[in-house]
């Protein structure tokens, strides 16, 4: 490829891996977890401070040597660990800070990331805080109480509830366990006193109340009148005085909210406490024992590293966060005389979205033809106009000639279509047109100046195009369906400059399927500082921050599966250890559950194969061949096989 603007002012001799952690983030959105070495890689430190550090692209070489191909998801069990610790270590903090007369007792919430491994790590590792979990279905109410036997750990039920979800909850108190089940619309309080009565005994209850305050950005329909779940002032009156009348309030222990996912804003959080605060008061003044308020989700993840109220980022801090919180809730009680109740928060994405990363290789490149063709007599007008253009582009003529190079391209394609010209002088103009805009490329990027509007697509149109063997429907459909911003970066060469400006494509079928959003200090980019690729190396890339909710909500378009997974952990005498391997779908594994049987299909092939021996047209080796690579196809997982090739 061939510089550009941008691709130019990063074309420096003595390139360091810390302008490369500048440039890429590194050194905002990757603290305290991720780094980069002197020699251009990313290094992982698991635990934060406090550990040892691990060199990316060693582990993956070492995870290859264990015959896991890429794409590799990798999840660092560790950094899991230090998020639930750095969680409870903020509340500690604030609850010291602000004497507050209660404490802090967290659950995660399944949804967020449902893959069996994870959930047994959460569960054990936060079996020291009594952290619970949060079921918002059937099925995760199964899995949780599966998993949590602590009986002091908390199991907040959401969601739809049907009869048998209500009664296994119900019954699920006589197991130990210690449901709490969430009250979230007004037609729930009928079912539950039935299935109480039938049972004859209730759960633990806890109302979700649908506050006036409006949250933020994607998810801010969260709260407010339009919420989908809640109960208004009006409801939650009704809802007591129904308990009271059946000889239930006793058993209403928990004020629930929700403000919405990723929330940026500090200052919304603040302002849904306050009305959380004076309604958990007030429900205590009506009879009901409370104990526990649910802050709900929420808690935000600085994915670009800004620290601004923007999607991708938050304008406070995991501490500011737990502050709020705490104090907000004090303040509440204390001037109405009830006791602090045990703070409750459902941090899924702040908790995992850490401790992940997958990475991918780079498959191929490809990008616009501007080699200037050699010059034969006879040419055209038009080409003879790209040629001349060509030659004479200056510094100071470069709008120009822009406007002449677009001109000449335009009329250049309306005499195509027209019949006028060959295909072979259309191709020439083409070239032409791309090496004026490289020609002026290289002089923009050596003017420190802005860059003109008019002059700013010349960026776009001579990016290249990187290949990338992952799917971003089954790794990060949040890029897809919600614009969601994720640090994307080489893992390697991180000591060189970066001499391509280029964009994602992944390996669907799809012209979705790409990444042309990249973080950029609070904002966005459409394009990301690569290398060129090296004929006998990988290329290889990660996406960071990914741990949270990507997983589940991925999907097989074009049978792409899942990919491989190890959970790695620092091993007490230094270096690493592989905890889990979680291997990828292979092609049958996909096929079979969109009820395709791989054996017919291999039959079919067979039969149909023997008909054209018969028949003359394929021989029997080519046959065997065909239905080889079917059959090891089958067994092989669905992205492609590029090799061992280390950087």
């Amino acid at each position: 490829m061939h510089p550009t603007p941008r691709q130019s002012s990063t074309d420096q001799s003595n390139w360091t891996a810390a302008q490369s952690s500048r440039l890429y983030g590194l050194n905002a959105w990757g603290r305290p977890y991720f780094s980069i070495s002197e020699q251009g890689h990313v290094m992982v430190r698991p635990r934060a401070e406090q550990g040892d550090c691990l060199d990316l692209v060693s582990l993956v070489q070492g995870l290859q040597a264990r015959n896991l191909s890429l794409p590799l998801l990798i999840r660092f069990d560790d950094i899991l660990e230090d998020r639930l610790a750095s969680l409870h270590d903020a509340f500690g903090r604030a609850i010291a800070q602000y004497n507050y007369q209660g404490r802090y007792q967290g659950v995660f919430p399944i949804k967020c990331h449902q893959q069996r491994h994870v959930l047994e790590h959460v569960v054990r590792v936060g079996r020291r805080w009594n952290f619970g979990l949060e079921a918002g279905s059937k099925a995760e109410l199964l899995i949780a109480l599966a998993l949590l036997d602590n009986p002091d750990a908390l199991l907040i039920c959401n969601g739809y509830k049907d009869t048998r979800y209500l009664e296994t909850a119900i019954l699920a108190r006589r197991l130990g366990r210690r449901p709490l089940v969430v009250i979230e619309q007004a037609s729930e309080v009928d079912d539950l006193t039935a299935c109480s009565r039938q049972l004859g005994m209730a759960p633990l209850m806890g109302v979700r109340a649908k506050l006036s305050v409006q949250g933020i950005g994607r998810w801010g329909s969260s709260s407010g009148d339009g919420a989908k779940f809640g109960l208004s002032a009006p409801d939650l009156l009704a809802t007591v005085n129904t308990l009271r009348e059946v000889g239930l309030l006793g058993e209403l222990r928990l004020l629930h909210m929700h403000i919405g996912s990723q929330i940026s804003d500090i200052a919304v959080l603040k302002e849904a406490l306050q009305e959380m605060g004076q309604l958990y008061v007030q429900l205590a003044a009506l009879g009901a024992p409370m104990g526990y308020l649910d802050v709900g989700g929420g808690l935000g993840v600085d994915y670009d590293g800004s620290c601004t109220a923007t999607p991708a980022s938050t304008n406070y801090s995991l501490q500011n966060y737990a502050n709020d919180v705490v104090a907000t809730i004090q303040e509440c009680c204390q001037s109405h005389g009830v006791p602090m109740p045990t703070l409750v928060s459902e941090s899924g994405r702040a908790v995992a979205s850490h401790f992940s990363v997958l990475v991918f290789d780079v498959l191929n490149t490809g990008g616009v033809n501007g080699t200037v063709p050699p010059l034969q007599e006879g040419e055209p007008l038009l080409v003879r106009n790209l040629r001349e253009l060509l030659a004479t582009v200056t510094s100071e003529n470069l709008q120009e000639a822009w406007h002449d190079a677009v001109k000449f391209k335009d009329d250049a394609l309306s005499a195509f279509r027209l019949g006028y010209l060959s295909l072979v002088d259309r191709a020439k103009a083409e070239q032409l047109y791309w090496a004026c805009c490289r020609t002026i490329a290289a002089h923009l990027g050596h003017q420190n100046q802005p860059i003109p509007a008019d002059l700013q697509p010349i960026t776009t149109a001579l990016a290249a195009t990187y290949y990338a063997n992952f799917s971003i429907f089954r790794s990060a459909p949040d890029t897809w369906a919600i614009d969601q911003l994720f640090p994307v970066m080489p893992i390697h060469r991180l000591h060189e400059p970066p001499q391509v400006l280029g964009t994602l494509a992944d390996l669907t079928c799809d012209s979705d399927g790409k990444l042309n959003r990249f973080i950029d200090s609070g904002s966005h980019k459409s394009h990301l500082e690569l290398h060129h690729l090296q004929p006998a190396s990988s290329y290889w890339m990660g996406l960071f921050l990914g741990g949270a909710y990507q997983e589940i909500m991925g999907n097989l378009h074009n049978l792409f599966g899942r990919t491989n997974a190890v959970h790695i952990r620092l091993a007490p005498q230094g270096g690493y250890q592989v905890e889990q391997v979680v291997r990828g779908n292979t092609t049958s594994d996909v096929l079979t559950a969109l009820d395709h049987d791989p054996q017919s299909l291999v039959e079919r092939l067979r039969r149909d194969s023997e008909a054209a021996i018969g028949a003359g047209n394929l021989t029997i080796s080519d046959a065997h061949r065909l239905l080889t690579h079917v059959e090891e196809s089958l067994r092989q997982s669905t992205y492609l096989e590029s090799g061992v090739k280390s950087p």
